[in-house]
């Protein structure tokens, strides 16, 4: 069936979010025509969209590829985020009744993929805890915004081996939602500042980024099969 070049740009971010498609994978323009179904033109449309999102950057002769932030990026990306989420629980106390509820229901799912150890499943639901929050407020640009900060500092994780304690951060989750549930938003919003700090100190942005770890991962003998 063919696919939109949105579709295409949904699927990328939802690969890198899930943690399937890694910092410099190359992204075929041949190839992702044939898997969506439609023309290279079509494929290059959603590529630049992407690339004007901060996703994707291409290569002269080479091709486009997943964006390998700098130690500088990362840090302004989660700075970004700081900034961006912190506000949004300070500034909007318009959650819909049903909002905590659902949100409550996605750190379940959380600690059900924690319990299972499917990495792939367990990197997607954290990080669209923070997308879903800002659904939950009805904003559409702070949710493609966040969406897209998000997939970078996914990206970054990635990159520069983060030792942030997936548990910890269903936890910040949990506690963040039983602020809002208590009508706690300066609270929350207080937590979230922690959280998001505390994934970034995981990270190791004074060294050189490990250009095998993907297949270092993927070989490990407690990778998940």
């Amino acid at each position: 069936m063919t696919q939109l070049p949105d579709s295409i740009e949904d699927s990328v971010i939802s690969a890198i979010l899930g943690g399937r498609l890694r910092p410099g994978t190359r992204l075929g323009e041949a190839k992702l025509a044939e898997v969506y179904g439609v023309s290279r033109t079509r494929v290059r449309e959603a590529m630049m969209r992407l690339e004007t999102r901060g996703i994707v950057h291409v290569s002269a002769r080479r091709g486009w590829f997943v964006v390998e932030p700098s130690a500088t990026e990362a840090r302004a990306a989660f700075q970004a985020r700081r900034v961006i989420e912190t506000g949004m629980l300070r500034d909007l106390h318009t959650l819909p009744g049903d909002a905590v509820a659902h949100l409550r229901a996605h750190v379940e799912e959380e600690r059900e993929a924690l319990q299972t150890g499917h990495v792939g499943s367990r990197t997607c639901l954290l990080g669209d805890f923070h997308i879903h929050l800002a659904h939950a407020f009805g904003n559409a640009f702070l949710t493609d915004i966040l969406r897209d900060l998000t997939a970078r500092t996914t990206l970054v994780s990635m990159l520069y081996q983060s030792d942030q304690d997936a548990a910890a951060s269903s936890d910040d989750h949990a506690g963040i939602v039983t602020l809002l549930a208590d009508g706690d938003y300066a609270g929350a919003a207080r937590l979230m500042d922690e959280h998001i700090r505390r994934v970034e100190d995981g990270l190791d942005l004074a060294a050189a980024p490990d250009p095998l770890a993907g297949l270092r991962e993927i070989l490990s003998p407690g990778a998940p099969a």
